[in-house]
């Protein structure tokens, strides 16, 4: 049986590798049967740790800038200069059907029928728009289950629907917590809580991947659970778009939402995503709000008075697409498309498993963990470490400014590292855990010798 160290391409993901060093890393990214498309990606240069660009391993909160994304705005600005408004028709993409071409790489990148995809708004907006179509509720049947450590802005998203329909937030929305002692939602306990509460619930509303933790939820059995009982279930997607294959459709999940300036490296505040299910499409008396764009292409350009509905994800359209803000989500979609889902969860898990096994030799020599699920069926590309003794801040700050590593911090005390496949590398891995490593020791003897 060959030595995990020394032929590191067949080791099993989450076997842990003795840090073999730098060298080691290098070989790592030499022998990989699909290499990072670096070169696609602007790379901050880095002003510490003897390197020329930082290691980015932040990619979980903002993706990178792809190089063609300059050339696409420029198109658009060249087009508006020399067009005016007849570039809605006239222009190299035309804008007034823009969106139309994002629907089919959205729509491959998360499973889905083209009819049921729609890129639009922001990802905030987006679920409001769904809660208001999709959170019906009724005295029996009121509850929004969501998981407790949810995004911050899901859970004001939540909590002002439930005062929208009149009700008191401390008692419709539930926030399902770990086991004691644990840092993860098991979903047997999320299906048992469906099974025997599920009687209550009008909403479920889950992160795909949690943003705190990392972990990657069963999408298909919470579905299948919220669905059995009678729910609604949701899905905000913003840390698995881009991150982890998806299949909406057939999974069955109502309706999603994203963003796309994650792992979709579409830019700052991207245009975000939105999926409704096919068999919703066609029910009209679902309320809606309703704008400009809501109506058919075909008449929207008679100026009625009246939406003339569609059967699709456009339906929920409100007003036309930035173009400006779409134009780097259609070039990020592309390079999905190129590579595909399936190829970069390969290379995901090879290179996530690497940086595991050496933070798992950081942590065990340093006051931290591991708190992302050691299994790789149950985590994206994100790793998050809590640290002890020392502000998460201040571990990232140190991270950046003596050693060119880009994480990010969620106070008080976890650091999230993502090594995603579009453009991190073994070595970039192998410079964020050496970092960890020195900035956590460098704390440690600060805080004996105080």
């Amino acid at each position: 049986m060959s030595d995990p160290a020394s032929d590191p391409v067949g080791t099993p993901v989450g076997t842990v590798l003795r840090p073999a060093g730098e060298a080691h890393a290098l070989h790592l990214d030499a022998v990989d049967p699909l290499p990072a498309r670096r070169a696609d990606f602007h790379l901050p240069p880095a002003t510490a740790g003897g390197h020329a660009e930082v290691a980015y391993l932040a990619g979980n909160s903002l993706g990178l800038q792809p190089r063609a994304t300059r050339a696409a705005l420029e198109q658009e600005l060249a087009d508006w200069a020399r067009l005016g408004v007849e570039g809605h028709v006239e222009a190299a993409r035309p804008w007034k059907p823009y969106h139309e071409f994002l629907r089919g790489g959205a729509a491959r990148l998360v499973g889905a029928l083209p009819a049921e995809t729609v890129v639009m708004n922001s990802l905030t907006v987006n679920l409001h728009l769904m809660m208001i179509s999709f959170y019906r509720p009724t005295p029996e049947r009121y509850a929004i289950v969501v998981e407790d450590s949810t995004f911050p802005s899901d859970s004001y998203a939540v909590q002002s629907q439930a005062r929208l329909h009149g009700l008191d937030p401390a008692e419709a929305v539930i926030r399902l917590r770990p086991r004691p002692g644990e840092d993860c939602l098991r979903t047997e306990d999320v299906r048992d809580f469906l099974r025997t509460e599920g009687h209550r619930v009008a909403l479920v509303l889950f992160g795909g991947v949690n943003y705190l933790t990392g972990e990657l939820m069963d999408i298909p059995t919470i579905t299948a659970a919220g669905r059995a009982a009678g729910a609604v279930v949701g899905w905000d997607l913003a840390h698995a778009v881009g991150n982890v294959p998806l299949r909406l459709h057939e999974w069955g999940v109502d309706w999603a939402a994203w963003c796309h300036y994650k792992y979709v490296n579409a830019g700052p505040g991207a245009v975000a995503g939105c999926f409704v299910h096919e068999r919703h499409l066609a029910d009209r008396s679902l309320p809606k709000l309703q704008g400009w764009w809501s109506s058919d292409p075909a008449t929207r350009f008679a100026m009625g008075p009246d939406v003339d509905p569609v059967d699709t994800a456009d339906a929920w359209q409100l007003s036309n697409p930035p173009i400006l803000a779409m134009a780097p989500v259609l070039v990020s979609l592309r390079l999905f498309d190129e590579i595909g889902m399936a190829a970069l969860r390969e290379r995901s898990l090879r290179l996530t498993g690497y940086l595991a096994a050496l933070l798992a030799a950081v942590c065990a020599e340093q006051p931290a963990r591991v708190i992302t699920p050691a299994d790789p069926e149950r985590r994206g590309c994100q790793l998050s470490v809590r640290v002890c003794g020392v502000a998460a801040e201040e571990v990232c700050a140190r991270l950046r400014h003596e050693h060119g590593v880009i994480a990010d911090a969620r106070p008080p005390d976890v650091v999230r590292f993502a090594p995603v496949p579009l453009y991190c590398t073994h070595h970039d891995a192998w410079r964020a855990a050496t970092a960890l490593a020195a900035v956590l020791a460098s704390a440690a003897g600060r805080t004996h010798d105080g």
